[in-house]
């Protein structure tokens, strides 16, 4: 009887073994959980967004006498976080420089980026983009009356202005080959601020940057209008978030079809000879 009992137990031990191994095996196929200490992962779950933008970029984002950031990519941040259910109220808008978006969508500092932010192979390894909310076309900015630079060839010999964590100036430099001589700068506006002061012969990126940049009082540029690229802005998300950027696809493309985009790019561009685009842009897939 006693053999029989012991031989029952074993029985019944390795069965429960068997269970513990099944649970552990199914609990380790389960999806994590979305919800850490600062609550979930996706920004469609949040009460409250930070979100990084430039504090540099007429236009796009630029920093008022009073501390508050305003331009294109902060309207088109509180429009997406209005569509999220997340009033103005609870947005805090953090500025970044371009090369410190990853880093404080990857260390959580940031919930999204809406900040010129241009989407490549490169940055989609570290990063999940929405959108593009705007397809720009690279451009080059000059002294008004300069006559010498009519292309993206004649920038040849050219001192170009480089900024830091912006890769503009690889379109010119390694992608065309044309042989320019960089001079390093922090930001766009350093480098408005060069060209007006003969520093730099020129500054090449973004259309809508230079737009803003060409706007700003006092500039004394203007636009070769002598487009070269493709510039696809997107909406960084933490790296995973495919839920928020199907989200804000939607969003943004309801943003294009009842004319708010426009209707925002209208308030903000208004350079002679500009003509920012107003179609939806074709979006990227969430990965």
């Amino acid at each position: 009887m006693h053999a029989a009992r012991s031989k029952s137990t074993l029985v019944a031990t390795a069965v429960l073994a068997g269970l513990a191994v099944l649970i552990l095996v199914a609990a380790l196929a389960l999806p994590p959980l979305v919800y850490g200490d600062d609550g979930p992962s996706s920004v469609t779950g949040k009460d409250k967004l930070v979100i990084g933008v430039r504090d540099d970029l007429p236009g796009l984002s630029l920093r008022a006498k009073d501390g508050s950031l305003k331009g294109f990519d902060v309207d088109v941040a509180t429009y997406v976080a209005g569509r999220l259910g997340v009033a103005s109220d609870d947005l805090t808008f953090q500025a970044l420089a371009p090369n410190e978006r990853e880093s404080a969508l990857s260390q959580g500092k940031v919930d999204m980026v809406v900040a010129a932010y241009t989407i490549t192979h490169e940055r989609k390894e570290q990063v999940t983009f929405a959108g593009p909310y705007y397809v720009a076309h690279q451009d080059i900015l000059v002294r008004q009356g300069e006559k010498s630079v009519r292309n993206v060839q004649d920038l040849r010999g050219k001192r170009l202005c480089q900024v830091a964590g912006s890769d503009s100036w690889r379109h010119v430099a390694e992608e065309r080959r044309v042989a320019a001589s960089l001079v390093p700068a922090r930001s766009y506006g350093e480098c408005l601020k060069a060209l007006a002061g003969g520093r730099v012969d020129a500054v090449s990126t973004d259309d809508l940057v230079l737009a803003g940049l060409a706007a700003a009082a006092g500039s004394r540029t203007t636009m070769v209008n002598a487009p070269f690229s493709d510039e696809r802005y997107g909406i960084g998300l933490r790296k995973g978030d495919v839920e928020g950027c199907h989200a804000a696809n939607r969003i943004l493309a309801g943003m294009y079809q009842n004319g708010a985009a426009e209707t925002l790019l209208d308030q903000w561009f208004t350079t002679p000879g500009f003509e920012a685009a107003s179609t939806v842009p074709r979006f990227e897939g969430c990965a």
